[in-house]
């Protein structure tokens, strides 16, 4: 293989590797992270404490059971009355153990649903997936019941149930969950099997190294610019009985391990290419001339400067000769 053609493979195989690492942490991060009910009650728990969703909770559930006492009664006239008292109570509701129990209870609840939704191939009759949020309203109805609220018994409980995934979004969602599993786990080993060849074939590998290393920040960029345009479209598409903080909190939580990876990876990538560069320049100071030969060893010899006049080795000069004469 020429060295031509070893570079032209080893820039398409490191160009394919930095491609393919942000895509390859969203879809580990969504098939690793976000399957797991464990970690995803974990990382909704601190949700419980945050003042936006709690105000959320608060609007939704109260103005649940308030449209559920009108029902009953159909009066305005007591909704207007009893309304105040129902949010009170739901807003204490929230700052007790009990509402966190309730809190991590219902979300794992929901993420189960949901779970089992996306990996089961049968065909449920064309039903959303739905869950239902009864521990918190009875709570609450037990809560207005000790606070002799009126016609707080006649609360109904079932009312709670929320949808989470429509019918006819459901055979997609499969067929890409399927997807993120499978590519959750080879594209992240394809962008290191791209890498390790690439630098492989290299005929510069310090220069393949520093490539591999600042696509890979770049990758890391990237990625994290992502999360933010997704946030700010995500935000955007709500409609306007739901509230923007709370969800932006919700959003925040889910993807925090993301963005950590995101700039680990900016900073492992700078950092492997500075190490490069300064390796690569350190051994260029070093390496010698063209016309340079080896370097003697050891310390030379001091050599005594040249003294003028006559040295006690070299002999004294021959006295010039007289010609001889011859008498005729």
């Amino acid at each position: 293989m020429t060295r031509r053609l070893r570079s032209g493979l080893s820039a398409v195989l490191i160009t394919l590797s930095c491609l393919l690492v942000p895509f390859g942490a969203l879809t580990a991060w969504a098939a690793y992270g976000l399957a797991d009910t464990g970690h995803y009650v974990t990382t909704m728990a601190p949700l419980a404490g945050d003042p936006d969703v709690r105000d959320a909770i608060v609007d939704t559930v109260g103005n649940g059971i308030v449209d559920a006492i009108g029902q009953e009664t159909d009066s305005r006239v007591l909704r207007a009355t009893v309304a105040p008292f129902v949010h009170d109570a739901v807003r204490s509701f929230t700052q007790t153990a009990a509402f966190r129990t309730a809190w991590n209870e219902g979300n794992r609840v929901a993420h189960d649903a949901v779970l089992r939704a996306l990996r089961d191939g049968n065909d449920d009759g064309g039903r959303p997936v739905t869950v239902d949020l009864a521990p918190v309203t009875a709570q609450v109805k037990a809560q207005l019941a000790q606070d002799h609220v009126p016609l707080a018994d006649r609360i109904p409980v079932e009312h709670t149930e929320v949808a989470l995934l429509p019918a006819q979004d459901l055979g997609r969602m499969r067929k890409g969950f399927h997807v993120l599993e499978v590519a959750g786990f080879w594209l992240p080993v394809s962008a290191v099997a791209f890498a390790v060849a690439g630098i492989g074939l290299a005929a510069r590998r310090r220069r393949a190294v520093t490539a591999t290393a600042l696509g890979t920040a770049l990758g890391g960029a990237l990625l994290a610019l992502a999360l933010a345009v997704g946030r700010g479209l995500t935000l955007s598409d709500l409609p306007p009985e739901v509230s923007q903080p709370a969800v932006g909190a919700v959003y925040d939580a889910l993807t925090a391990p993301l963005r950590t990876t995101s700039w680990l990876l900016v900073a492992l990538g700078l950092t492997v290419a500075a190490l490069t560069w300064l390796t690569r320049r350190r051994a260029g100071r070093d390496r010698p001339g063209p016309g340079a030969g080896p370097r003697p060893r050891g310390r030379l010899p001091r050599l005594r400067p040249l003294r003028r006049g006559r040295s006690p080795e070299t002999p004294p000069p021959a006295p010039p000769q007289e010609p001889t004469r011859v008498e005729a």
